[in-house]
C-alpha cells in the first residue's frame, strides 16, 4: 500500500466529486491508462476507483466518485464525511483494462464510466492516433468532466444527452469505423449490452461495474493446500475461498468480492479452477472471492 494525503475534494456534478491524492513518501507508483487502485477508507471499507489523472504526474493520483443512492458505505462516506487533510492508504495500480496499440480508437463512456477513458483519450491524442469519444449522460450538467473534455478535444468529443436526444445508435457507429479501430466502453450494464450487440467481440474492450449474471453447478467443499505455509484449509460449500483463507490466518486483500476488481488474485500451483470472475484471470491465477475448485483440491502459493 502507498500512504497518501487527500489534497483536495472538487465537486464535479451534483453527485460526483473528484479526489486528488498526494503521495506522502515520495513519488507514487507509475500507472497506465485503464488502471485502478484500491482506496482504504477510514470507515474500514476498501473501494476501487479508476485513475483519471495524468500518468506523467507521479506526485498525485486523481479519482472520481459518484454518490450511489444504494451505497454500501463507500461513496456515502466519501461524499458526506471525508475531508481534505486525511491520510488514506492506496494500493499499487492494477490494470485489467489496458489501452492496446491500434490505428484508431472509439471510446464510449456512460456517466462515471468516463473515468478510465480520460487518460486513454489523452494518451491516444498525444501519440497522434485518431481517437474520438461518445460520452452519454442524462444532461450535460450531470456528466463529470464534460467541460474539460470539450475544451481539450473539441469535436473529437460528442456529448449525447439522453433526455434530449435519446441513446446513441451504436450500430451506425460500428458501420462507420475504419478497419482496425478498437472500441473501449465503460458505463452501465445497459450500455455495455448495447455495445456488445453492435461491435464484434474482437473489436470491443469493456469494463464493468457489476458482474454479469452466470450459472454454475452447485458449490461443493474442497481443500486449499497452501504450499509455502504447509497448511491445508478446508473450504466449505457455503463459503468462499477468500473467506476460508482469511479465517485461517491468510490475510488476503479484497475489494469488490464480485470478481471485477482483481484485488484478491492468488497464484495456483495445482488443481483445476472454476473461474467465475469477469476479468479473465491470467494463466495460473484465480480470484479467491468468487472462483472455486472444480475438483477436491487446489494447491496455492501461500
Amino acid at each position: 500500500m502507498q500512504r497518501t494525503l487527500l489534497d483536495r475534494i472538487e465537486p464535479l456534478t451534483e453527485d460526483v466529486v473528484s479526489l486528488v491524492l498526494r503521495g506522502t513518501d515520495g513519488p507514487l507508483a507509475p500507472w497506465e491508462p485503464g488502471a485502478h487502485v484500491d482506496v482504504a477508507l477510514p470507515n474500514w471499507l476498501t473501494r476501487q476507483y479508476s485513475l483519471c489523472g495524468d500518468p506523467a504526474d507521479r506526485e498525485t493520483y486523481r479519482v472520481a466518485v459518484r454518490h450511489d443512492p444504494l451505497s454500501r458505505g463507500g461513496s456515502e462516506y466519501i461524499h458526506r464525511f471525508l475531508r481534505p487533510g486525511r491520510t488514506l492508504d492506496v494500493s499499487l495500480p492494477r490494470n485489467h483494462f489496458p489501452l492496446l496499440p491500434a490505428p484508431g480508437y472509439l471510446f464510449l463512456a456512460g456517466g462515471i464510466g468516463v473515468t478510465p477513458v480520460l487518460p486513454m483519450l489523452r494518451a491516444a491524442t498525444a501519440a497522434g492516433v485518431p481517437a474520438s469519444l461518445v460520452y452519454v449522460g442524462p444532461s450535460a450538467d450531470a456528466m463529470p468532466f464534460a467541460g474539460e473534455l470539450r475544451a481539450a478535444y473539441g469535436d473529437a468529443v460528442r456529448l449525447v444527452t439522453t433526455r434530449e436526444h435519446g441513446r446513441p445508435d451504436f450500430g451506425a457507429l460500428a458501420a462507420g469505423l475504419a478497419p482496425g479501430t478498437l472500441v473501449y466502453c465503460c458505463g452501465p450494464a445497459s450500455m455495455l449490452a448495447a455495445a456488445e450487440a453492435a461491435f464484434p467481440a474482437g473489436q470491443l474492450r469493456a469494463e464493468r461495474f457489476q458482474p454479469l449474471p452466470k450459472a454454475f453447478g452447485p458449490d461443493t467443499a474442497f481443500e486449499a493446500a497452501c504450499a509455502r505455509s504447509g497448511r491445508t484449509v478446508q473450504v466449505d460449500a457455503d463459503e468462499s475461498l477468500l473467506d476460508a483463507l482469511n479465517h485461517a490466518g491468510h490475510a488476503l486483500p479484497s475489494g469488490c468480492r464480485e470478481g471485477v476488481c482483481g484485488s484478491c488474485e492468488i497464484t495456483v500451483l495445482g488443481g483445476e479452477v472454476e473461474h467465475r470472475d469477469d476479468i479473465g484471470a491470467p494463466e495460473g491465477r484465480m480470484y479467491a472471492c468468487v472462483s472455486r475448485a472444480l475438483g477436491p483440491r487446489l494447491v496455492l502459493d501461500l
